[in-house]
């Protein structure tokens, strides 16, 4: 079966569904809104699909700006925590919500490029053909426009998960990846559960494909947190996530009747 029937086939089982959902997760990004609803409309244009935003209990004009852009964007889901609860919260509220055969998820605060989804999505068919599954495309950010201290600390943080993890994977946090939401649905769900998708699809059975994207500087706002905040919660997620990937085997079918 060639990736084009096998992707239709999928596609058919979830009869009436988008294609895919763009969810993203947001808290007091009100300025950013309607650029980057307005991009992620113009690069998924012929595209069925919809855009999941999930606002995790904001206190800015966020709720606000979301229910009149949602008068003129049909595609645009909204789904508000009462209070805040984290970004991970956020994007497992956003798949529960979304409906499409294949999500993608990306930061709300502009930084993410969403062009780079079609490629993205194109990966992940020539992906699924080759095996096995399933499989996570994860964006990365060849050319970070961040601090130079935020990303000298993602880079320590990358060799040391990747080396304790053995995930394969150059840049676990880029808000911009791409996957099936029945494939997601079936992983462990935890805080900070977004850092670590690449170690959960592996350890589901599957594997993980990088891709180059783009990264834009933040035009409006400051972002919620800092390396010491990274790296405290980190640690104790990283050691987690060591433990499950060593209470964990992935059966091997052998016979269906």
């Amino acid at each position: 079966m060639n990736i084009e029937t096998r992707f239709l086939t999928q596609a058919e089982s979830d009869a009436g569904a988008p294609l895919i959902s763009v969810v993203v997760p947001v808290h007091n990004e009100a300025p950013n809104l309607k650029p980057l609803i307005s991009v992620i409309g113009a690069a998924l244009a012929g595209v069925e699909h919809e855009i999941v935003y999930v606002d995790d209990g904001s206190s800015d004009a966020t709720p606000k700006i979301l229910a009149e852009l949602a008068a003129t964007t049909p595609t645009l889901v909204r789904v508000r925590h009462k209070q805040s609860c984290g970004q991970s919260a956020a994007v497992i509220t956003g798949v529960k919500a979304a409906r499409g055969v294949y999500v993608a998820t990306l930061d709300g605060d502009g930084q993410n490029d969403p062009a780079d989804i079609p490629v993205m999505l194109a990966a992940a068919r020539d992906a699924e053909e080759r095996g096995p599954l399933p499989v996570l495309i994860a964006g990365h950010r060849v050319s970070r426009r961040d601090s130079s201290s935020k990303r000298l600390g993602s880079k320590i943080a990358n060799r040391v998960r990747s080396y304790l993890l053995q995930d394969a994977t150059p840049d676990t946090g880029c808000g911009l990846k791409l996957f099936r939401r029945r494939a997601f649905l079936e992983l462990p769900h935890f805080d900070h559960i977004h850092r670590f998708l690449p170690a959960l699809f592996i350890r589901a059975g599957g594997h993980v494909v990088s891709v180059p994207v783009r990264h834009h500087a933040r035009a409006h706002g400051a972002s919620h947190y800092n390396n010491w905040q990274r790296l405290k919660v980190g640690i104790i997620d990283l050691f987690g996530v060591a433990w499950l990937q060593r209470r964990w085997k992935v059966p091997q079918v052998e016979h269906r009747e």
